[in-house]
């Protein structure tokens, strides 16, 4: 039986919203990473380096998407092979790392979310996100790639209601804080700091390439990645400098400014929105672990069960339970990406924009 050819949405949307899906949980679901990486160079500073994060995702992405379609490489490792050789096992190390770090956010966010919502011990959130990113990541790519669709279509409806509230109710505030003296410093090291330790999202989502035909559908759907990826943050951020400066010291910065809104029933779904969020960034990570050790075991012949997918979900899943109950959400972030995000840029940044760009050219000049 033929197989159907790729839909325009698999070739050129699928790969953007597989990257915002990887990028929004560890990035800025509950807007303490942007309160982080952001608000310290004020209201315009923060916008200007959200800016800048978002060139660098599009540039990134793009030339990633083109030379994994150039040398074949849809998982981390091989791509990874072909960009550092006897060197990969640096991006392996450093991606575990990410991995485990980024669960431990999720988790400790989970368990936020849900002793807010309803006064629960923050460990029953973190068990609940803990099993929902295992069974997703243990049916492999088509069950990922539906999630990434559908929590997009949920992920983007609550925003966009949430942007109307916030401003509706405090666009006066908003206007003041953008009104008064700016002092706009370190937004681009923030920017930068940002867009590195988040990038590592590109290559996470790799498996979603196998649907592009030609050089052209990854041009567009790198380019394409970054906005779908800054767009909700940009909005968020907007929203929060209402509450400039006090909102920086907050745990969870969207609880803050919900608490604000007065509409409880929108509490809780931009709360289970942010939950949906974390799920589709946790097992994007998951499953981009899963898929690596596929290839490894592929190549000797040996296929990578269901059962076996479990496993290895639920063993990182509880590694970072630990991480997350023995450092939590505020260190985790303020610590743990900063460092990330030099270690990415080294290992996978710099090599992927000068050697990788020459193998894309080489690549397509022995094609003509």
């Amino acid at each position: 039986m033929a197989t159907a050819a790729p839909t325009r949405f698999q070739r050129l949307l699928l790969p953007g919203f597989a990257f915002k899906a990887v990028v929004i949980g560890g990035g800025y679901a509950t807007g303490r990473e942007l309160a982080e990486f952001f608000l310290p160079s004020g209201p315009l500073g923060g916008v200007l380096g959200m800016l800048l994060s978002m060139v660098c995702w599009s540039v990134i992405c793009m030339v990633t998407f083109l030379f994994a379609r150039a040398t074949r490489s849809f998982d981390y490792g091989a791509f990874f092979r072909e960009l550092l050789g006897p060197a990969a096992f640096l991006f392996d190390i450093a991606y575990l790392s990410l991995v485990v770090i980024m669960l431990s956010v999720f988790g400790a966010a989970a368990g936020e979310i849900v002793h807010a919502l309803f006064g629960w011990p923050t460990l029953a959130g973190t068990l609940g996100l803990v099993a929902c990113i295992a069974l997703v990541a243990a049916f492999g790519n088509e069950s990922v790639e539906r999630l990434f669709k559908y929590v997009t279509y949920f992920l983007y409806a609550v925003y966009a209601i949430f942007v109307v509230l916030a401003l509706t109710r405090s666009g006066d505030r908003v206007v003041a804080s953008f009104a008064a003296p700016q002092h706009p410093d370190g937004w681009v090291v923030g920017g930068l700091t940002y867009a590195g330790y988040n990038v590592a999202g590109a290559v996470a989502i790799l498996s979603v390439l196998r649907h592009q035909t030609s050089s052209r559908d990854a041009v567009i759907a790198g380019l394409l990645a970054g906005p779908f990826g800054m767009l909700p943050a940009v909005l968020f951020f907007i929203c929060m400098t209402a509450y400039y400066p006090e909102i920086a010291s907050a745990t969870l910065p969207s609880d803050f400014l919900l608490g604000r809104l007065g509409v409880p029933l929108f509490h809780v779904f931009f709360q289970l929105m942010i939950f949906a969020a974390l799920l589709e960034s946790g097992t994007g990570g998951v499953h981009a672990v899963n898929q690596r050790i596929a290839g490894v075991l592929g190549a000797r012949g040996i296929a990578l069960s269901t059962t076996a997918r479990l496993a290895l979900s639920a063993g990182l899943l509880v590694l970072a339970i630990f991480v997350a109950t023995r450092f939590g959400l505020v260190a985790l972030i303020a610590r743990g990406y900063r460092a990330l995000a030099w270690m990415f840029i080294a290992v996978y940044v710099i090599p992927v924009l000068t050697y990788g760009s020459w193998r894309i050219y080489r690549s397509r000049a022995t094609s003509r």
